[in-house]
């Protein structure tokens, strides 16, 4: 017969609720959930049909409290970043099996990082993923010094001792972008940078070798641009205006090409007829039909296996190789270029 989802007086069902249930006592009850030996197959199945018609299930927290271990990692991210969300997809795919869970601390534009971190600390996470972190390296040391910390998708130079390192080879991602431009027949390529967004030196200095190794160093063309819509559209402004026009653009990344898109739609500027577009990251946002934009994709599966891999091989004591993980993106070409 169904049972109440609740327990008495509507709150959470209990152990004790589960054995009051199936006759049996909370002690049984304990080792049937926790897989332990000590129940007969017919007394393991009436208890754990009992837990089903009440709802009641495991406190998972509550026992990993009790054996002073948490077993969560926590992840910082960016509120409004596609790539990030899709990272955080990719972690907790690999994290689950692992036999850890994830705790999220968003940075927002009212919270920082400092906020972020300290509420994953707060939460008794074992060790830390940050994603793009912009705190600088000695807030990075620091919390290096405390408990395991990976940094996803930026360079740190000189390595900090006890901070795992992974990220995409930002510049050449920027050379595959070029490259690819440069095969269309564009020569005046310009491109919209990231500030001091991590990952911007490099995709800059990939985009300035890339230029110059195909002999169009007088054609280089870099604007204030930043990572997101906004500053994409702030740029696409001034290259709708400029005289001459590029042919190709590539920005810093999918947020920012989303705002050049938009910009450029609303002026009548036609891409890819009259300029193409590349973006950088192949976020979600870079796959929707109507944007169906080029751009340099990051591994996400693989940066986010190898987050959360060097994240537990730290807590458990297993050895991983030295230095930085640094993953080769893919040139992903869609509407947005075509030849001049």
């Amino acid at each position: 017969m169904p049972g109440n989802p609740a327990g008495p007086g509507g709150k959470r069902p209990t152990l004790a609720d589960v054995a009051a249930r199936a006759g049996v006592s909370t002690a049984l009850v304990s080792i049937v959930m926790r897989g332990a030996k000590g129940a007969g197959s017919a007394t393991r199945e009436r208890v754990l049909q009992a837990a089903r018609e009440i709802g009641y299930r495991p406190d998972a927290r509550a026992r990993l409290l009790r054996s002073h271990r948490s077993q969560l990692l926590g992840v910082q991210f960016g509120l409004q970043h596609p790539f990030h969300s899709d990272l955080v997809e990719g972690i907790y795919a690999a994290a689950e099996p692992a036999g850890y869970q994830i705790v999220l601390s968003a940075v927002a534009a009212r919270r920082g990082e400092q906020r972020a971190v300290e509420t994953l600390l707060a939460d008794r996470c074992e060790a830390l993923i940050l994603l793009g972190p912009q705190a600088p390296a000695a807030r990075l040391a620091e919390l290096a010094g405390q408990l395991p910390v990976v940094s996803v998708a930026r360079r740190l130079r000189p390595s900090i001792p006890g901070l795992e390192v992974v990220r995409t080879a930002d510049d050449e991602g920027a050379r595959q972008a070029v490259d690819h431009l440069v095969a269309l027949g564009h020569r005046d390529i310009a491109h919209i940078d990231g500030g001091r967004a991590p990952g911007a030196a490099d995709r800059r200095r990939g985009y300035r070798t890339a230029m110059n190794r195909h002999g169009l160093g007088g054609h280089i063309r870099i604007l204030a641009g930043g990572l997101t819509e906004e500053d994409g559209a702030a740029a696409a402004r001034t290259l709708s205006a400029a005289r001459p026009r590029p042919t190709a653009v590539m920005a810093f990344n999918d947020r920012c090409a989303t705002g050049v898109l938009d910009t450029f739609l609303r002026s009548g500027v036609a891409v890819p007829g009259d300029i193409s577009v590349v973006g950088f990251d192949d976020s979600h946002l870079a796959r929707l039909a109507h944007i169906d934009l080029t751009t340099v994709g990051q591994d996400i599966p693989r940066l986010a296996h190898l987050a959360v891999g060097r994240a537990v091989a730290r807590l458990e004591g297993d050895e991983i190789p030295a230095g930085e993980q640094v993953i080769a993106p893919r040139l992903v070409i869609r509407g947005t270029t075509a030849p001049p």
